[in-house]
C-alpha cells in the first residue's frame, strides 16, 4: 500500500469514536461535525477497508468482526501520532518514566552525582540516571541519544555539539593531617621532595604535566591510582601527596579529614562544562536536565 493509499487521520479518529459510542449521530456531536459529514466519512472508511466495519441494530452500531480486530491497531497508531505531536512540547518531571545517561568521570561521581540524585529523587520520582564513563565513545554515545549529557572537562568534543560552562577549577594538594614534615604550609621544597600518589590520566592532568614541565619539577610517584576510589584512605594512611582540582580535592578532605594546602606552582585553570548533542538541543527532557545541571552547579567555585 502507497502512502497516497493511506486513510486519513480524521477517519482513524472517527472509527476511534464510533467504536466507543456506537452511533453516527453522538460521533458527529463530539467531532463537531454534521452528520451527513460523518456518513460520508464512513463511507469512505468502509470503501477503503472493503468491510461495513458497523452495521445497524437495536442496540446501536456494532462493530464487525473485522472492526474488532483493527482497533487495537488503529489506537496504537493514533496514540503513537500524540506522543509524537506532544514530543517536543512538554516534559513532566513529577510524572515522567525515562532513564537518563550522563557520561561523568569517577570524581564527579563524588562531587556532583549526590546532588543531582538528591534532587531528581525529591522532584523527579520517576526518573532513573545512570552515570557512564567518559572515554573514545563519549561523542558517538551524544549523538546517536544513548548518553544525554557528558559532565565534565572534555575539549576533544567535536562538532555537532551545545557545551555550557558550570564553574572554573582550580588546583589543590591533599596531606595527611598529620604529615611528619609538612605542617601548614606545603612548599615548592617540600612538593619536591615528598612522594606522591597520582590518578592516570584524571581530569586536566595534561594541564598539571604541562605545569610540571614549565617549573622543571619531577615528582617522585610512589603510587598511580586508575581512579578516585581509594584515594582519600591512602592518603590518610600514609606521607603521601596528591595534586587534584579543587572541588574532588576539598570534596576528599572533607569526607577524610585531609589536609588542604595551596599548590606551590601555578598551574593553569580550566572550565567544567555539560555537553550534549545539536539533535537534542530542544528536546524537552533533554532541556529539563540541562536545566537541573545548570541550577545546581553554575558558577560554582
Amino acid at each position: 500500500m502507497s502512502t497516497s493509499e493511506l486513510p486519513d487521520l480524521k477517519l482513524l479518529q472517527l472509527f476511534d469514536l464510533l467504536y466507543d459510542v456506537r452511533s453516527v449521530t453522538r460521533a458527529a456531536d463530539q467531532l463537531g461535525q454534521s452528520q451527513p459529514t460523518v456518513s460520508i466519512w464512513l463511507g469512505r472508511l468502509r470503501e477503503h477497508l472493503q468491510d461495513p466495519l458497523f452495521v445497524r441494530t437495536p442496540g446501536g452500531m456494532t462493530p464487525t468482526p473485522q472492526a474488532d480486530a483493527l482497533i487495537g491497531p488503529c489506537r496504537e497508531i493514533l496514540e503513537s501520532l500524540r506522543r509524537f505531536s506532544a514530543w517536543e512540547i512538554s516534559f513532566d518531571p513529577t510524572t515522567a518514566k525515562r532513564r537518563f545517561r550522563i557520561c561523568m568521570t569517577d570524581a564527579s561521581h563524588i562531587t556532583l552525582l549526590p546532588r543531582m540524585l538528591a534532587h531528581v529523587r525529591a522532584h523527579a520520582p520517576g526518573i532513573r540516571l545512570e552515570a557512564a564513563r567518559i572515554d573514545g565513545n563519549t561523542e558517538r554515545a551524544l549523538e546517536s541519544g544513548e548518553a544525554d549529557l557528558a559532565i565534565g572537562h572534555v575539549p576533544w568534543l567535536g562538532s555537532g555539539m551545545y557545551q555550557q560552562q558550570l564553574y572554573m577549577q582550580d588546583w589543590v594538594c591533599l596531606a595527611n593531617p598529620n604529615h611528619p614534615r609538612v605542617r601548614s604550609r606545603l612548599s615548592m621544597k617540600h612538593y619536591c621532595s615528598e612522594g606522591h600518589v597520582i590518578i592516570a590520566a584524571g581530569t586536566g592532568a595534561q594541564l598539571l604535566e604541562q605545569a610540571l614541565l614549565r617549573e622543571n619539577i619531577e615528582r617522585d610517584v610512589v603510587l598511580e591510582l586508575p581512579g578516585m576510589l581509594g584515594l582519600g584512605s591512602i592518603i590518610k594512611s600514609t606521607d603521601l601527596i596528591a595534586t587534584l582540582p579543587r572541588n574532588i580535592g576539598e570534596t576528599l578532605a572533607r569526607v577524610n579529614g585531609l589536609a588542604v594546602h595551596s599548590c606551590p606552582f601555578p598551574v593553569d585553570k580550566f572550565a567544567v562544562r555539560q555537553h550534549w548533542h545539536a539533535k537534542y538541543h530542544h528536546e524537552a527532557g533533554n532541556r529539563w536536565l540541562r536545566s537541573v545541571v545548570a541550577d545546581l552547579f553554575s558558577s560554582k567555585s
